[in-house]
């Protein structure tokens, strides 16, 4: 059985930084009730829950597009943007519990792909007017998810700050 230990070095990097910065990013969320996750305690549209619901979605659509290419996102046209602006938002029925535990489960399927997948295997981005015409190794994607891990956990101390004066680090 192969465990973390074999993996080459670049790979224990890749998961070492991406569980790093999930942790960080979700434990914003820790203690918090339903109703804080899905406040707005700033300017922002933006709330602790829909943070994590969107990362955790748009962690799975690259992950998609690693395995399948263009494919697995839609064309631009037929783009939901209604269903985009919900992944920011906590709807009703949905809790700080199961928020966690989808983006727990995307998790594991992106340190899956890092243990098991061709870093150098390429595929062309699709055509969107957010991405210049250029492929991406399934290397560039993984460093693609850990920036925007990053850079949401600093949305997210911003918004945990803001709620409860709770910082993730300091």
């Amino acid at each position: 059985m192969t465990t973390d230990e074999d993996l080459s070095p670049e790979r224990r990097e890749f998961l070492s930084a991406l569980n790093e910065h999930r942790a960080l990013f979700t434990a914003t969320l820790t203690g918090l009730s339903d109703e804080q996750a899905g406040s707005r305690p700033t300017v922002s549209e933006l709330c602790l829950g829909g943070l994590v619901k969107h990362v955790g979605q748009t962690e799975a659509q690259w992950v998609a597009f690693a395995l399948r290419g263009p494919a697995a996102f839609p064309s631009f046209a037929d783009t939901d943007w209604q269903a985009r602006a919900d992944s920011f938002r906590v709807l009703p029925g949905e809790t700080v519990a199961g928020i966690l535990a989808d983006y727990a489960a995307v998790a594991a399927r992106t340190d899956d792909l890092v243990r098991t997948a061709d870093l150098d295997v390429a595929h062309d981005l699709p055509e969107a007017p957010w991405f210049a015409r250029e492929r991406w190794s399934v290397r560039r994607v993984l460093l693609h998810l850990l920036a925007e891990v990053s850079q949401h956990a600093g949305h997210a101390d911003f918004l945990r700050e803001a709620i409860d004066g709770r910082k993730s680090m300091g």
